[in-house]
């Protein structure tokens, strides 16, 4: 009896060079140790896992801006439990960073998913907005608007995360246990989400439960923010609500357009590029938000399809015929 490929045997050219790009970061810790690189590169892996969340939805045609809530969600969860229980150990606060959002979503999902266009973009932006309000009225769990500071250092088998290096080789370590998730769901589950995206009525019509597979997607989308947020409570040592506005989730869908939707190596891209600029930008001062927006205006209008779909577009032309006077004729001689 054959067998059958695994799930990364059939991943794409685009799926195995994501997973390659994830994995090569991790040794960007051995090659550099200036603080400013080493803090763009953090930005980096948390923007990756944000910009994931929203692509996973994008799948299925769901624009989502509910990224910073479920982000709220994570880091608060694993501040929550080692400030308050004394759990440092990365394992079980990276799961738990993943698994309460995702429960949330659950049934979250089952109210929201039934929207569909402006509606639910709407309505995740409403949920965005609504969190750090949450999170300020709850002092008594969150810390209101004093937040939950004073983390201590996250340890792997013991030996604690101290230094930004370490912090940086945590984060790239989860943005790519994200791409990998990314990766698994959207392969494994690619023909049902084209044909939501395509025409879900169409799709519903010949007996396809959509509803199933797009809280399978809501739910590690939301697991995946919430790593995302767990690394950025890590990063500033701190879960404080400034830190989830709404309108971070902007940047979030930034990343995506820009670097393109059709394939995962787009967050990728539009991640890397957005947050070099950012950072390049804010030594602009008060033009830095004016040069930004000129950035993602030029992108989006010279790049309809993200950077990724204009490099594949400019890869796929048919290059112009040879004129036959300019072929060498097989009786001349040298």
């Amino acid at each position: 009896m054959e067998r059958r490929p695994s799930l990364l045997q059939r991943a794409g050219a685009a799926e195995l060079a994501a997973l390659a790009a994830m994995a090569a970061s991790l040794a960007l810790p051995l090659v550099t140790d200036d603080a400013a690189t080493v803090s763009v590169i953090t930005q980096f892996t948390i923007a990756v896992m944000g910009a994931l969340s929203v692509f996973i939805m994008l799948r299925m045609d769901l624009l989502t801006f509910a990224v910073p809530a479920f982000m709220a969600v994570g880091g608060y969860t694993a501040a929550i439990l080692s400030v308050r229980h004394g759990v440092t150990e990365v394992i079980p606060l990276a799961a738990a960073a993943f698994g309460i959002p995702f429960l949330i979503a659950i049934p979250l999902g089952v109210l929201v998913l039934r929207m569909r266009g402006v509606y639910f973009v709407l309505v995740t932006f409403v949920i965005a907005e609504i969190m750090p309000l949450l999170l300020f009225e709850t002092p008594g769990f969150t810390g209101g608007s004093n937040g939950i500071s004073g983390l201590p250092a996250v340890t792997v088998f013991g030996r604690p995360v101290e230094s930004n290096l370490a912090v940086l080789s945590l984060c790239t370590a989860l943005a790519l246990l994200a791409t990998l998730a990314t990766v698994v769901l959207t392969r494994r589950f690619r023909p049902q989400m084209e044909s939501i995206r395509e025409n879900e009525l169409l799709a519903r019509s010949f007996g396809l439960l959509a509803w199933k597979y797009k809280i399978y997607g809501f739910c590690v989308s939301a697991g995946i923010a919430g790593l995302a947020g767990f690394c950025l409570a890590e990063m500033l040592m701190t879960a404080h609500p400034s830190s989830f506005s709404a309108i971070s989730s902007v940047n979030y869908v930034a990343y995506v357009i820009v670097g393109g939707q059709a394939s995962i190596l787009g967050p990728i891209v539009g991640a890397a590029l957005l947050v070099f600029a950012s950072n390049v930008f804010s030594l602009h001062g008060e033009v830095s938000q004016g040069l930004f927006g000129i950035l993602l205006m030029l992108s989006i209008v010279f790049a309809k399809g993200g950077l990724v779909g204009l490099v594949s577009k400019l890869r796929a032309r048919p290059r112009a015929p040879v004129p036959a006077a300019a072929l060498p004729s097989e009786g001349r001689s040298a």
